[in-house]
């Protein structure tokens, strides 16, 4: 493996130390937006590209050369590891994934296996190990969390409020907890085999645990929370936590053993700063500046940049993910332009 990196500002951003300059990378940075990302998806599905090393390396590693950004992140979905354990998902687009056997009862729960990841995802390990010989900035890979997963397997999509999920949280506490050790358990397992290939970061996606309020967050998903950070922490390798219109959680996630909050853009870099959030801060530009003319977008960035560097440890993102319609090079000139400003400073 390539151990040569020769930008790591995003690995000394995530634990805190100086860079010089701030490290920026996005979420779904790779495919959507990219035109070649569309020509391949109309060969290909997402699940089908996830499993051909090469060609998974490639969209990964994609927007790094494109955009020159710090960090590239693995090319996969949050439901990758969910077959492996009996879950029969789609990834249906226009809709994202689909469950075909949703979670009802504790019977659903015991029905769920556990993962092996070096005989179940073996493609997923190998091109991490391949992008480890490609790239010259760090990997970042990722894995949803609990609460994600399970809104998905209880919901069987996407959901805009999800009741189903809180009413079999709320109704069947028993179920739920067992639901939550079973999907902590396979994150770890999933994550730690995705260190072992290489990966350098990992961000957990608990996009929709927002939803929750902060005493049923204490209550149903902290513990399986720290349980997966602790354990993970062993690995001694940048655990980043992020999810979407999750502001009142901060404190809470504060408390975990992480080095990174990923911050969506409805809270700002210093009002974390005053809410003592004292971990590397990640974000947080509203993805729908991006579709803005450059004048805008650019008066948009400067006060992030200029909160996020009063202290060491920022990380320049989105406050969620890159939308199809973005225009890739206004990606490519906002990467230089983060990079330009915050060396002068």
């Amino acid at each position: 493996m390539n151990a040569n990196i020769l930008n790591n500002n995003f690995l000394r951003a995530a634990k805190g130390e100086a860079v010089d300059h701030v490290p920026v990378w996005y979420m779904r940075q790779a495919g959507r937006s990219q035109p070649e990302y569309r020509r391949l998806k109309e060969k290909y599905s997402l699940f089908e590209i996830t499993r051909q090393p090469e060609l998974c390396a490639y969209v990964t590693k994609l927007p790094v050369d494109q955009y020159n950004t710090d960090a590239a992140i693995l090319y996969k979905d949050i439901m990758t590891p969910l077959p492996s354990m009996g879950v029969e998902v789609d990834i249906k687009p226009g809709v994202g994934p689909v469950i075909n056997n949703p979670i009802t009862h504790i019977n659903d729960v015991e029905k769920l296996g556990m993962i092996e990841p070096e005989e179940e995802v073996p493609y997923v390990l190998d091109t991490i190990s391949l992008l480890r010989e490609q790239l010259h900035v760090p990997l970042i890979s990722f894995s949803g969390a609990p609460f994600t997963l399970a809104s998905y397997m209880i919901e069987g999509g996407p959901s805009k409020n999800y009741y189903k999920t809180k009413a079999f949280m709320y109704a069947q506490p028993q179920a739920w907890h067992a639901l939550m050790d079973k999907l902590g358990d396979m994150t770890i397992r999933y994550v730690k085999a995705q260190i072992r290939a290489g990966a350098q970061a990992i961000q957990i996606f608990d996009s929709w645990v927002g939803a929750l309020n902060a005493t049923d967050y204490r209550l149903y998903v902290k513990p399986v929370m720290k349980k997966i950070i602790d354990a993970l922490s062993e690995e001694n390798v940048p655990l980043i936590m992020f999810g979407v219109g999750n502001s009142h959680l901060m404190q809470e996630w504060n408390d975990l053993s992480l080095q990174v909050i990923g911050l969506d853009w409805r809270l700002s870099v210093s009002e974390a700063r005053n809410l003592g959030i004292n971990k590397t801060l990640q974000g947080n530009l509203d993805p729908a500046v991006l579709l803005a003319p450059w004048d805008v977008i650019k008066e948009k960035v400067k006060p992030i940049l200029d909160e996020g560097m009063q202290t060491d440890g920022f990380i320049f993102n989105l406050g969620h993910g890159v939308f199809p319609e973005v225009d890739p090079e206004t990606l490519k000139r906002l990467t230089a332009f983060v990079h330009e400003y915050t060396q002068k400073k």
